[in-house]
């Protein structure tokens, strides 16, 4: 049986990092790779591994690549960029401004290791890093509820300041949502995968 291990990734990463979010982008939001919204993706190294502040995990399935290498199946990202407006309503990104903003990305997990609580441990590990950093005054995402079980991940993790559907124009119907800024506890089930 193969496990999994949650680190900051290296070049040596990127390639599978990338391939978990270019397949979520297209089977799960159906939006596929929109160069305004997703550079990041094509370009993690810049975004996340050369960017002080910014931090790229994956999640490792070890041994169960080709030839028996290390997989990735999971990402998580922390950047200081806040929302922008457009597309964002403009209060938030006002209430989120860049550099003072710990915003996740790309927590994603592919769908077949779901349910094991990797999103979460990356969660917490992002946290934990916005936490060391120092300089964020709050951590900040958005989501769209119409992935399959986004919302109610999200829910359980923080507190929906905004849910678009609500708005007199729906917006885009994108889920709001900020975490509170303080390490979380985490045990040595958790840290060793054990749910």
């Amino acid at each position: 049986m193969h496990g999994y291990r949650i680190q900051r990734a290296d070049e040596e990463h990127l390639d599978g990092a990338r391939a978990v979010m270019l397949d979520t982008l297209y089977r799960d939001f159906g939006t596929g790779y929109v160069p305004r919204w997703h550079g990041d993706v094509i370009d993690p190294a810049a975004a996340y591994l050369r960017s002080p502040r910014h931090v790229l995990l994956v999640a490792v399935r070890e041994g169960s690549g080709p030839d028996g290498t290390d997989e990735v199946v999971g990402t998580a990202a922390l950047d200081s960029r806040g929302p922008e407006h457009p597309p964002n309503p403009a209060w938030l990104a006002e209430r989120y401004p860049s550099g003072e903003t710990a915003q996740l990305r790309r927590v994603y997990v592919r769908p077949e290791h779901r349910r094991r609580g990797l999103a979460r441990r990356m969660v917490g590990e992002l946290v934990a890093f916005a936490v060391a950093e120092g300089g964020y005054r709050s951590l900040y995402l958005h989501t769209d509820p119409v992935v399959p079980g986004a919302e109610a991940f999200w829910r359980s993790l923080g507190k929906v300041v905004c849910d678009e559907r609500d708005e007199p124009d729906g917006g885009q119907g994108i889920l709001h949502v900020e975490l509170p800024l303080v390490a979380p506890v985490v045990t040595e089930r958790e840290r060793a995968g054990v749910r």
